[in-house]
């Protein structure tokens, strides 16, 4: 298979409603950067492991490059993550979040064009390049159109354009997902055998870096709240930047440094073959697809797309419920900075019990904590609104808040680095890359089919009624509209939130009773199960 998609085992961020950065791990590949595939579970964890013996100084200006490279990478998904935080602020339904997080999608489905990218390329001008320069290139063109439309998009007279914005923003992360491809397949060669570990450690700090910068300070720097309480002697209505300024600059350094890439950086021509590196699309797809007929994976992935319902509400909606009650969402986001030495920490701790023959052990033991986990975060969204916050939430409250989310962190983390164990232990090292991407790819659609249908759920399972005008309803939009103008007022009686965190709790805990012994037997297959035939292309 392609080398760029035997590189990347880092996870992408992508929609983060219970915490910007918090609740969903994703990750995309192996990294293929080791001699031993079983090196792969420090890779996948994004923790910085290079080389002991490496002399990385007199390649330190290509470590630097790769990091820039990958801190622009994690740009746009810092800022698409801010946009439900932003819809939310302007009281859109939840319905309409749901459309938004298909904007999430292509990081996980990247699969589906990596070949191509990996493939199809100009041999003049560069197998990478080919595909970087054009793609960042229209990246800054497509941030400096954001930069004068999504105003309109996020305000228009009848509220945010949902379907505009999603295309937009869907295509905005699809160029990304691309770049990110591209990325990926040069920094296996960018650097020699000896450094190319740091790749690894460049991807987790510059990804890092980058979602912080369009994320959590863009969502701080936008609030006029925060600026004036933090950054101000005299109050003003707006932040120190607003979105269409973002937009510009990132726009701009996008065309200025892919310019200097496209005419000043040289692509090694002696570029080292991966060990799965198919010959043409039709192979790479070929071999996919063989994969995924074995019955073995074909029950993996089958419980694996499943396993995440039950956390569904939580991971996709709790966030917003707070946002919705009066947290204010540039707080939200700040509390990702002390849980960053955690999200380091916790891989490795957590590796130490799952380097075992059975990892899933760990996986299966996490399940029904992180599901108590969820009824907590109901219970901390019904508490919110009776704390007293007329002059802003207490310094207790967000102490309770974060201590929270470090206790969810550990149980994301135990069933993250349990599974990416499975898959490093079971994949076919002769096809790893390929093997890995895959199991991962899946996984990561398991996080993100249920959290859409949770989203869109939420209305339907809502009951409001309206309040002093009689005749009127509150069900839609329009209707409430309608409700508020005759005088009247819509009372919640039921909030659709409380209703999906029970029935996610239901699924399961009935998920991890009847078929969480089904998946950890999957542990007890023996190699050969596992072991994809490949026909010799070599």
């Amino acid at each position: 298979m392609s080398s760029s998609l035997t590189h990347k085992s880092s996870r992408q961020r992508r929609q983060n409603n219970l915490h910007p950065g918090l609740n969903s791990v994703e990750y995309s590949g192996q990294d293929d950067m080791a001699e031993d595939d079983s090196e792969a579970l420090l890779q996948d964890c994004e923790v910085p492991a290079p080389p002991k013996t490496a002399n990385y100084k007199a390649e330190l200006g290509n470590i630097l490059f790769l990091l820039f490279l990958y801190i622009l990478q994690g740009i746009p998904l810092g800022l698409a993550a801010s946009i439900p935080l932003i819809l939310q602020s302007k009281n859109v339904s939840y319905t309409d979040q749901a459309i938004f997080s298909f904007v999430f999608w292509p990081f996980s489905l990247k699969l589906l064009w990596a070949p191509l990218v990996d493939s199809l390329y100009i041999k003049k001008f560069g197998r990478r390049k080919s595909w970087l320069v054009p793609t960042q290139y229209i990246l800054g063109l497509f941030m400096m159109y954001l930069a004068a439309t999504v105003d309109d998009l996020l305000g228009g007279e009848h509220g945010p354009d949902m379907f505009a914005l999603t295309a937009t923003f869907f295509l905005f992360e699809f160029l990304a997902a691309t770049q990110d491809i591209a990325v990926d397949g040069w920094a296996l060669t960018m650097l020699s055998k000896e450094n190319v570990g740091y790749a690894s450690t460049c991807n987790s700090v510059g990804q890092t870096a980058g979602y912080f910068m369009g994320n959590v300070l863009f969502l701080a720097l936008e609030s006029a709240d925060f600026c004036n309480k933090y950054l101000r002697i005299t109050p003003q209505p707006k932040g120190l930047v607003t979105l269409p300024d973002f937009l510009f600059y990132w726009g701009a350094i996008f065309l200025v440094t892919t310019t200097f890439v496209a005419l000043m950086k040289k692509e090694n021509k002696n570029e080292r073959a991966s060990r799965e590196e198919t010959q043409s699309v039709k192979e790479a797809y070929s071999l996919l697809l063989r994969i995924v007929r074995m019955p073995a994976v074909l029950k993996f992935c089958a419980l694996l797309l499943t396993a995440k319902i039950g956390f569904s509400a939580t991971d996709a909606v709790t966030g917003l419920k707070l946002i919705e009650r009066g947290v204010p969402k540039e707080h939200l986001a700040l509390l990702a900075v002390p849980m960053v030495p955690l999200q380091i920490l916790l891989p490795l701790i957590i590796s130490k019990y799952t380097a075992g023959p059975k990892p899933l052990d760990i996986f299966h033991k996490a399940i029904p904590f992180r599901l108590l986990m969820g009824l907590e975060f109901a219970l901390l969204v019904w508490w919110t609104p009776r704390v007293s916050h007329a002059t802003g939430f207490p310094l207790y409250y967000y102490l309770v808040l974060l201590l929270s989310y470090a206790l969810h962190q550990i149980a994301l983390y135990s069933m993250f680095v349990a599974i990416m164990a499975f898959n490093a232990k079971v994949s076919d090292p002769l096809i790893g890359g390929t093997y890995m991407t895959l199991l991962n790819t899946v996984s990561n659609l398991g996080g993100n089919w249920p959290a859409t249908v949770a989203l869109g759920m939420v209305d339907h399972l809502t009951s409001k009624e309206c309040v002093g005008a009689e005749g009127h309803g509150c069900i839609g939009h329009e209707a409430a509209e309608l409700c508020i103008k005759s005088g009247g007022s819509c009372v919640t009686l039921i909030d659709g939130y409380y209703v999906e965190s029970i029935v996610c709790f239901v699924i399961g805990f009935c998920w991890w009773y009847f078929f969480g012994p089904k998946f950890k037997k999957l542990q007890d297959e023996g190699q050969s199960s596992w072991k994809c035939r490949r026909r010799n292309y070599f």
